[in-house]
Parts: C-alpha cells; structure tokens; sequence
C-alpha cells in the first residue's frame, strides 16, 4: 500500500494534489493580494480626499463667520459717514457764531453746541473716534495733504494745520484728516 501512495502522490488523508491545483491556488492567492492592495489604496485615497474636504469646509465656516462679524461690526459704517457733513457744519456754524454778541444769539450757539455733543457722543458709542491730526506727524493713512507750509519751528513733514477732521469707525479710516503739512524752510 506504501508504494502505491508514493506512485499516485496521495498523502496519508487520502487527498490527492495535482501539480495544476498548486498554481491555481498560488495565482488566486496572488490575486487576493493585490485585490487587497488596491482596496487599501483606494481606501486611503479615500480618506485622503474626505481629510481634504473637511478642512476645507472647516476653513470656509471660519470664513464665513469672520465675514458675518465683519458685516456685524461695520454695519452702521455708512450712517455714521453720512451724518459726517452734519457734524461738519454744526461745527462750522459754531465757529463762525463765536463772532455775534446778542443773547438770543449765544442761546443759539448753546443749543448748537450741545446738539454737536449730543451727536459726538452717540456716534463715540457706535464706534467713532476722531483722528488726533494736529502736531502729528504726516500719515497718508490717516491724513490727506490739503497743502505744504513752511515752517522753521517745527520739524518737516508734521501737521500743522487742520481744514476738516478725520474720523476712524472701529478700527478703520472712515474719513482722512484733510491738513496742511510743514516742510523746512530753504
């Protein structure tokens, strides 16, 4: 019985095992590895691309909240730059009514004073702060040059003189300081 194992090639379980079967079984085992393989490739391109696209989502929600308290905070910009010309010339009122005596006169510049200070204040709350120009050195952020004059007592390039005022909203220039500029005498 040995020997009639050996020539058929069974083995003691009586299985037999054909050449043909070992390769089959080797190629379908090398199929499965790279079926395998390239699950796993596509299971980390996968997941590549969805870490992608949640950070980029994550970036375009903190952009999207920076807009909105953006929009937020400079909301009353455009009323707080219209009543400018207002404060303009309630200011330009008072300074040309310095010059009338009469007493219902003074009571108008009272009136007129206190509206303006009324006015400031309100707007100071919404986040308006006038733009300290004078003595200053010249910023063309901050100031706009009307004019250059000479001048031997101060430095070059300091402001000497202010036409209008200039204000900031929070933290932006809402409107330039319109000014006059020193500059050395020759």
């Amino acid at each position: 019985m040995e020997e009639k194992d050996i020539e058929t090639g069974s083995g003691g379980d009586g299985h037999q095992e054909k050449p043909e079967e070992l390769g089959i079984s080797t190629e379908l085992e090398d199929k499965r590895t790279e079926a395998a393989e390239a699950l796993r490739a596509e299971l980390d391109e996968a997941k590549n691309k969805y870490l992608r696209l949640y950070a980029e989502f994550d970036n375009y929600k903190k952009k999207v909240q920076k807009d909105k308290e953006e929009l937020i905070k400079y909301s009353n910009e455009s009323l707080v730059y219209e009543l400018l010309p207002v404060m303009d010339s309630l200011e330009m009122a008072l300074k040309h009514a310095a010059e009338g005596n009469s007493e219902a006169f003074q009571a108008l510049v009272k009136g007129v004073e206190n509206t303006l200070r009324e006015m400031i204040r309100t707007l100071e709350k919404s986040g308006l702060a006038a733009i300290e120009a004078l003595g200053k050195p010249f910023d063309p952020a901050y100031h706009h040059a009307m004019a250059q004059v000479e001048r031997n007592d101060r430095e070059g390039n300091m402001v000497v003189e202010e036409y209008r005022k200039g204000y900031l909203y929070k933290d932006k220039v809402l409107r330039p300081s319109m000014v006059a500029v020193s500059k050395k005498a020759e």
